[in-house]
């Protein structure tokens, strides 16, 4: 009898006992071919010698410190890689421990900032339908997915919705791929207006949607044309990327009056 609280209540998970490479296997021998876990953590695979050996010379060093207090190399370093190789003027990092208080984290910096420049009557977000940004309360305001957010609809901030890019679903019988980016587009600087822009914080969405859709790319132009919103109205554009990388979008010279 299992003292966990799984995520199925009805069914305890098969017991992982060892990895390697794309495989786990459990405690009764059975391999399985782990689709679940390179999204979230496990992208170069189980037990790869180079990861474990840097693993073992971290913690044969410098296990822990605590980071409101000490800094190290090795964290100085990753900063310095992660600042150097990614695009425009994104110069520094803070670094969580994953994708729901990254998110968390984001929301509180942007609230942070318009009241350290004087502008505290930005209180609101914009984010689009059927997303997902985590499971903390934060996170799960801005996320779009209703199935997730209905039984704590009560205790979540009020967010601003707009539709998702999802062109496959979502547009119109003779509506062209452009027609159907500008629509978007419309909508959310009318949104934007409707709300007064003086009172927005900032526009959070993936850059690819992940878990609530499937790997749904964005249409050409659009996430540039977001950016090109934000900017006009002195909004803040929250990248969540957690699925894809980082520093998109790149452009800014596609902003149109």
């Amino acid at each position: 009898m299992s003292q966990i609280i799984h995520r199925c209540l009805r069914s305890t998970p098969a017991v992982a006992q060892s990895a390697q490479g794309v495989y786990i296997t459990d405690a009764s021998g059975k391999r399985y071919l782990d689709a679940c876990g390179g999204a979230a953590v496990s992208c170069l695979g189980h037990a790869h010698p180079d990861v474990l050996a840097a693993m073992h010379r971290q913690i044969d060093q410098l296990p822990y410190a605590h980071t409101g207090f000490f800094t190290s190399d090795t964290v100085e370093q990753l900063a310095e890689q992660l600042t150097r190789t990614a695009p425009g003027d994104l110069n520094y990092v803070y670094f969580v421990s994953g994708g729901s208080e990254a998110v968390e984290t984001a929301l509180k910096l942007a609230r942070q900032y318009f009241v350290e420049t004087g502008q505290p009557e930005r209180t609101k977000f914009i984010a689009r339908k059927q997303s997902y940004h985590g499971n903390t309360l934060g996170a799960l305001a801005v996320g779009g997915n209703e199935w997730r957010r209905r039984q704590f609809a009560p205790l979540l901030n009020d967010v601003i919705r707009v539709a998702a890019c999802n062109e496959y679903r979502d547009r119109r019988a003779g509506e062209s791929q452009q027609q159907y980016t500008d629509r978007l587009l419309q909508e959310l600087e009318q949104v934007i207006i409707d709300a007064g822009p003086e009172t927005i914080i900032g526009f959070c969405a993936e850059t690819v949607t992940g878990a609530t859709s499937g790997a749904i790319p964005p249409t050409p132009g659009y996430l540039q044309g977001v950016r090109c919103l934000c900017d006009k109205y002195g909004i803040l554009y929250i990248a969540d990327e957690v699925m894809c990388g980082r520093g998109y979008p790149r452009s800014r010279s596609v902003c149109r009056d």
